[in-house]
């Protein structure tokens, strides 16, 4: 078979290691685990505190950690950038965040019509993790500019959407699985993300209320148990109407229209060709030689 005949063969995309659009070094990871631990804290403190402790009592911890989580993912976006985020990824970021911005009012507000969590879903699955928690992270924050929803509880969405988009670029048969397996495992993701991102976001606003409902307020220095069972109640009470509409829209758009998207995530991210070493040729001497004339 001729060189050309070979060159010219279909690629089967199927068995193609799928690039990832920034390679997480050590500083990277130790920085996502850094702001990852320190989320945990800040959305469970009212659940984690121990009662004779000073925090379980402190109004001022959401504060807190409203303050801490911005400046923390500021230093994790700028971490994950200087590492390995080029002129390529910064352009599809742009054009992933804006889509994700303008996808979030369609439904903002309207019995947890939130269509941006396939796109963050899918992206995260395609890009990666480094990828996708900068994605969630950054068109939870342009959403939040768009909309007017800036406040107190802007840093913990982003936190939450970076993690929804990190989770999916984190879900194995990344290089192998494809076709119905993988839109299944990507709509029951985008199922349970959708359900705990509602969850972690309830925890975030609970001790605001204490006090105004005794049955389902958070009781500062009460034992975990109780609550716990408060949570519970408040959660059903409040945010399930959202969080379930919220997972079936997810369900429906990865099942219906994620074959298409991912297909044009994965050759975008193809012809980017992010992990391309960059070479430089030698500049042409202006003295070069040229031939004699022998007239």
């Amino acid at each position: 078979m001729s060189p050309q005949a070979e060159t010219a063969r279909p690629v089967d995309h199927r068995s193609v290691r799928q690039v990832r659009a920034i390679r997480l070094g050590p500083r990277s990871v130790a920085a996502l685990v850094l702001v990852s631990a320190v989320g945990v804290l800040a959305f469970g403190w009212p659940l984690l505190a121990d009662s004779a402790s000073g925090l379980a009592h402190s109004k001022d911890a959401p504060w807190l950690f409203a303050a801490l989580l911005p400046l923390l993912l500021a230093v994790v976006v700028a971490t994950i950038a200087d590492v390995g985020l080029d002129a390529k990824a910064i352009a599809m970021l742009g054009v992933l965040a804006a889509a994700g911005a303008a996808l979030r009012p369609l439904g903002a507000g309207t019995a947890g019509i939130e269509p941006m969590f396939f796109l963050m879903v899918l992206s995260g699955r395609v890009l990666g993790p480094g990828f996708g928690f900068v994605l969630g992270a950054v068109s939870m924050f342009a959403s939040a500019l768009l909309t007017g929803g800036v406040g107190p509880w802007m840093p913990f969405q982003m936190l939450s959407m970076g993690w929804v988009s990190m989770g999916a670029g984190l879900l194995p048969g990344a290089d192998r699985l494809r076709g119905r397996r993988e839109m299944l495992l990507l709509a029951a993701y985008g199922t349970v993300a959708s359900l705990l991102y509602g969850l972690v976001m309830n925890l975030q606003g609970w001790p605001y209320i204490a006090g105004l409902a005794s049955g389902v307020s958070f009781v500062p220095g009460d034992p975990l148990p109780e609550n716990l069972a408060r949570f519970v109640a408040y959660c059903l009470a409040t945010s399930l109407g959202w969080d379930l509409p919220r997972a079936l829209v997810t369900i429906v758009l990865t099942l219906t229209v994620g074959p298409v998207l991912l297909k044009a995530l994965r050759r975008a991210t193809r012809r980017a060709a992010f992990d391309a070493p960059v070479s430089f040729d030698a500049p042409v001497s202006s003295t070069a030689t040229t031939p004699k004339d022998t007239g």
